[in-house]
């Protein structure tokens, strides 16, 4: 699945386990699937930010790339 597909999978379950009629059998099973769909997407946002690249400016005609770093605040 794609991150999006596996995001709208997260938001279902989430309003499912937020309905009254939800079962505690249900809810068991939505709730462990909503932890392995979490540390999936965990997983892919850490890759994704070590990849991502800030532009700076090196002067006015030349660009150069710079490795994201993360803030330590």
């Amino acid at each position: 699945m794609s991150f999006e597909s596996d995001l709208k999978r997260m938001e279902e379950i989430t309003d499912l386990l937020k309905k009254e009629d939800t079962g505690l059998e249900e809810s068991i099973k939505l709730y462990e699937e909503a932890t392995a769909l979490g540390k999936k997407l965990t997983k892919t946002l850490t890759a994704i930010q070590r990849k991502v690249e800030r532009v700076t400016s090196n002067d006015e005609t030349e660009l150069e790339t710079e490795d994201f770093k993360e803030d330590e605040n």
